[in-house]
């Protein structure tokens, strides 16, 4: 699939844009801080529903503004589907799917599949667990949609469960408060229970993916692995996920409503939700001892590109179909990488149906995404087409062209 024309309105720092877009590979080439990573990101929310650099919607929209929008057309097979997403935040954001009337924008989940490599990806390896539970959740839902309405189910019922706890802190608990608190019991650990199996069943599949990505980008000298640390069964290591991934929603949710009871002493005196999703972690393993805290700065990077690029072979192998592989964006990657992995993952990359590069400096592309790559020169009032002298860069590139008022 391919985006051929991207509009914004009112998204970060663009009142207006519209740019046309070409299959195969895009440079967006310009200065730190111009505007680059807002037109990735932008692509990236019209498909995962949230940003990658921040954690609400609130700095999505243009300063003096209420709402922002993003209007797509993607061609999948060569089928054309407009979405046009409206942010606004502190409300409910809205779709609307081939002009038709707005729907929640949830419906649009889906229709557009990105994999999205950035700086921030190192966060993946040294960060905290969120970092990796929205990985790990973000690659189900672009898999299976409906894992969406679980993961927010989960988020609402465990924050209305949380409350109770802290309205029972402190005094002295009757049978109708525990009654209560196991009705939301049993509601949060069947939302808990599809997002469990949804975490362990997307995992499964990318164990084999994450050892081939990372061969791919090395000398494939260390073995990587991860495990699954949860709060309610014993770790779930590599050996043992195949089964774990077999596990019906059933099994999980009774696993879950043991541990509820076993806890319950503990979640009373702390007035918090101790067992669950949320709480778990992947503990990312290198050579056989973790990654965090004792990988190199160079491994873990490799690791997190691992990481992403074992993302895109998980949907490639998940569908194989005309136009189902996912747009891959790039946000200045290859200025963190050395040559060899610069090299590495552009011959990766390159055969994807549509790769989106951000860099500041044109030497930092490898020479694998030069060959009929489209440039794209922005800066913070205009984008414009690019002398072919000025980059070196042999005379027949295409060149796309567009302004963006204001800025």
């Amino acid at each position: 699939m391919y985006i051929d024309h991207i509009s914004l309105m009112n998204f970060r720092t663009y009142p207006l844009l519209n740019l046309p877009l070409t299959p195969g590979v895009t440079v967006f080439l310009g200065s730190n801080g111009v505007g680059k990573t807002n037109i990735l990101e932008a692509i990236d929310y019209s498909a995962n529903l949230s940003s990658h650099r921040v954690s609400n919607d609130a700095p999505l929209v243009h300063v003096g503004t209420d709402r922002a929008y993003v209007r797509t057309r993607v061609v999948r097979g060569g089928q054309q589907t407009i979405m046009e997403l409206e942010i606004a935040p502190g409300k409910s954001n809205r779709v609307r799917i081939n002009r038709a009337a707005p729907v929640r924008a949830r419906e649009a989940l889906g229709i557009n599949h990105t994999v999205l490599f950035s700086p921030e990806d190192l966060q993946l390896i040294k960060g905290d667990p969120s970092n990796r539970r929205k990985f790990i959740d973000d690659l189900a839902v672009a898999l299976r949609p409906s894992v969406s309405a679980y993961v927010s189910d989960y988020e609402r019922i465990m924050r209305q469960r949380n409350s109770l706890l802290k309205s029972m802190r402190g005094r002295r608990t009757d049978d109708t408060d525990l009654n209560t608190l196991r009705i939301w019991n049993e509601q949060l650990s069947l939302a808990a229970a599809h997002v469990l199996q949804a975490r362990l069943r997307v995992l499964a599949l990318m164990l084999p993916q994450l050892q081939r990505a990372y061969d791919q980008l090395t000398d494939g000298a260390k073995q990587l692995t991860f495990t699954y640390d949860s709060t309610v069964f014993p770790s779930i290591s590599a050996q043992v996920l195949g089964k774990a991934a077999l596990m019906s929603v059933d099994d999980i949710r009774s696993a879950m409503m043991r541990a509820f009871d076993e806890k319950q002493g503990d979640e009373l005196d702390r007035a918090v939700t101790l067992v669950g999703p949320h709480r778990d972690d992947l503990v990312l393993e290198l050579g056989g001892i973790p990654a965090k805290g004792f990988a190199s700065h160079g491994e873990t990077w490799s690791y997190a590109l691992a990481l992403r690029l074992a993302s895109w072979y998980v949907h490639l192998e998940d569908d194989s179909s005309e136009g189902a592989s996912p747009i891959l964006l790039l946000d200045d990657v290859f200025a963190e990488l050395d040559t060899a992995r610069r090299a590495r993952l552009g011959e990766i990359v390159a055969s994807a149906e549509q790769v989106l590069v951000t860099c500041a400096v044109h030497t930092d592309i490898p020479d694998a995404l030069r060959q009929g790559m489209h440039l794209v020169k922005v800066s913070p009032a205009t984008a414009e087409a690019v002398d072919a002298s000025e980059l070196a860069l042999p005379a027949t590139e295409a060149r796309l062209t567009y302004r963006q008022p204001g800025a």
